[in-house]
């Protein structure tokens, strides 16, 4: 039986070298083949239905009214943000600024959603 350090012996300087650029490549691959672009849109949501579609290109804050209060949203050149929300664990709030396309955030208690959209999605499929 073949033991790891009696097969390292068997590598040579090339073998080393060729592992290391496969490694390399591997590395470089993720960040240029799975970007995402850039949003181009911010949807707004709420009880699923669209209440404004804003581009990422203009300074704006939209105000949502939801069955707990009102959810303020602000757009800004390339990101938007949940800046207020009246539900009690402010998770929507926290996501902070979003910037790729496809990305959401939810705030559940006053049935607001904001969805960035445009360029291409960072994942094929999602499933839990």
């Amino acid at each position: 039986m073949i033991l790891l350090k009696d097969w390292r012996r068997l590598l040579l300087v090339g073998d080393w070298a060729v592992i290391a650029l496969a490694a390399l490549l591997v590395a470089a691959s993720f960040p240029l083949l799975w970007r995402g672009g850039s949003a181009s849109q911010a949807v707004v949501r709420r009880d699923g239905a669209i209440v404004a579609e804003l581009p990422l290109t203009v300074h704006k804050k939209i105000v949502v009214e939801g069955p707990i209060g009102t959810t303020v949203i602000e757009v800004q050149p390339g990101r938007a943000r949940v800046l207020s929300d009246p539900g009690p664990r402010q998770y929507c709030v926290r996501q902070g600024w979003l910037t790729r396309p496809n990305a959401v955030a939810i705030c559940a208690p006053n049935h607001v959603s904001l969805v960035l959209g445009g360029g291409r999605s960072d994942h094929d499929s999602l499933s839990y």
